[in-house]
Parts: C-alpha cells; structure tokens; sequence
C-alpha cells in the first residue's frame, strides 16, 4: 500500500525569523505537502516560504480561519497542523501514518518540549504531557493530526479568535481515540522568555478559566496579547 500523504498547514503571521528552520527541517521527506498560510505579514515571511518552493495562500488573520483555508487547499489524505515555531521530531510522518492506522484512533499530538532553560519550564511541560494524556487534550502547540476526511466531516476548525484547538478536541474526543505520541515537537521559549515562566503559565490558566465562565473569546485574546 502506498504511503498517505500528509499535508502540513502551518499559519503564520511576521515569521520571517522562524519559518525558513521550519521549512528547510520538512524538505527532504517524502509523501508531504507543505502550505503556508499568511495572515497579513508585513517582513519577509511571503518571500522566505515561496523562496523554498512551498504552497502560499495569502488570507485574512486569525489562526483558526487561516488554518481553515490551508485545509481547505490541501490534498493530502492526513492533515497536520503545525505552529511557525515549532520543529517536529525525527520520523514524525512515520509515527503519524502508524498512529492513524489504528481504527480507534480519531487524532493525535506530540509531546511538547519548549526550547528555553529557564527555571520551571521541564516541570511546565511534565505538566502538559500529563494533562494531554490524562484528559486526551492537546494543544495547537503540540501539532494536532488528524484525517483529512475527519476533518471536513466535523467542520474544521471553530471560528474563535482563540482556544480554537481546545474545540477542536473536545468534538473529536466524542468520536474516538486521540492518542498522544512519546515523541516531541519542540516549540520556541520566546514567549517564555519574554513574560517568565509564571506570568505565562498565570495567563494560560486565566484564557482557560475564563473560557469555561462563558467569558468573550474576542475579551480572552486581548488579555492574552496583553492589551
């Protein structure tokens, strides 16, 4: 049986300083397609991804549209959806196929790792590999997967300006199996660094907490861009 392809939908917004790493990390395998989804950059982000001879589809921002209409254009039997900042592990399409092999299994993630030193961090991503196993609840930043038949079936993505992953899981988790995989994506500490370890996983909680109290999500992504 032929290798399913494998779509890679990567949104992005002024990533000129990441994407060519990205890019350049997914050339070489075989069976992938690459479309990168631009929401209004104003550096070299066009430039870099069409440089490398990838998809380029220019859109309106927000992540979940952009990553709508990246699916919407792909043509690969599985779908992954993957952040600007973020590498994933050696044989990641290998572990992917096989994962979805299992007529359980509805979708998957990676572990995540963040690429920083700073202090708390290794307990911070403990913590998340442990809620994404203990609750079947990946997040963006761990590259969801999934088929693309799936996808289309459940709607794709809702159209929230935030917290569009956790919407995602929780229709697919009524649907089978989401499996998450010993290996891991390793996403940038920029954020991290920039607000420290307990101002970020303080403001992480609060997105979520006022998520559940029924709070605006047009309110919740202001406070988490800190405006």
């Amino acid at each position: 049986m032929a290798a399913e392809t494998i779509s890679i939908i990567i949104p992005v917004i002024n990533e000129a300083t990441t994407i060519k790493e990205v890019l350049v990390r997914l050339s070489s395998i075989q069976k992938v397609e690459v479309i990168v989804v631009d929401g209004g950059s104003q550096d070299e982000t066009r430039t870099i991804a069409q440089s490398l001879g990838v998809k380029v589809i220019s859109t309106t921002a927000g992540r979940a549209h952009q990553m709508n209409i990246g699916a919407a254009a792909a043509t690969g039997d599985i779908l992954l959806f993957l952040h600007a900042d973020t590498s994933l592990p050696p044989r990641f399409d290998i572990l992917i196929r096989q994962t979805l092999q299992n007529a359980q299994t509805i979708a998957g993630a990676f572990e995540l790792r963040i690429d920083a030193q700073l202090r708390g961090l290794r307990f911070i991503e403990k913590m998340v590999n442990w809620r994404s196993r203990f609750f079947a609840m990946p997040y963006g930043d761990q590259a969801i997967f999934l088929r693309a038949a799936t996808f289309k079936q459940i709607g794709g993505f809702a159209n929230l300006p935030i917290m569009e992953d956790f919407e995602l899981m929780r229709c697919l988790k009524s649907r089978g199996k989401i499996t998450i995989l010993s290996a891991s994506v390793l996403t940038s500490g920029r954020r991290w660094q920039k607000l420290g370890v307990i101002q970020t996983t303080l403001i992480n909680q609060a997105v979520i907490i006022a998520y559940f109290l029924g709070i605006s999500p047009d309110i919740i992504v202001g406070w988490y861009r800190g405006k």
